[in-house]
């Protein structure tokens, strides 16, 4: 949906988290907040501009966050997914992501939520630091 797509989904999870909807996963609200915890829209606010000053961008198709690492050669890029994958393993919370020799693609939702939460931030800013350190 172009244009009003981001405004339009921004709306919907407004809505859903107004009523206490289920998530995608069928769990409850209060199940799925004692994980993911639910951004506020001014921390909202404040983490997206954050995140997009360290190069993550929105995804207009769905309230996910999304940036493409490039290392020098394969085994650098392995390594940092090693390192991300452990630490996503003790959050329980697993990126989406796509590899090709020397160039990895993540994009991070809180699939129970159907959107972006505090969890995602989280994940987010280790594999900042474990892109930094490779």
């Amino acid at each position: 949906m172009p244009g009003g797509g981001a405004a339009l989904r921004r709306a919907l999870l407004g809505a859903r988290r107004a009523v206490g909807l289920r998530g995608a996963a069928g769990g409850s609200r209060a199940a799925m907040s004692s994980q993911s915890h639910w951004l506020t829209t001014e921390e909202r606010s404040q983490v997206l501009l954050d995140l997009k000053a360290s190069g993550w961008s929105e995804l207009g198709e769905r309230d996910a966050i999304y940036k493409e690492f490039n290392f020098k050669n394969f085994n650098q890029a392995f390594g940092f997914m090693t390192r991300v994958a452990l630490q996503a393993e003790k959050m329980n919370h697993h990126p989406e992501w796509f590899n090709v020799y020397s160039k990895v693609q993540v994009t991070l939702i809180s699939h129970d939520c159907g959107g972006l939460t505090k969890r995602d931030v989280k994940l987010a800013q280790f594999i900042d630091k474990a892109a930094a350190s490779v």
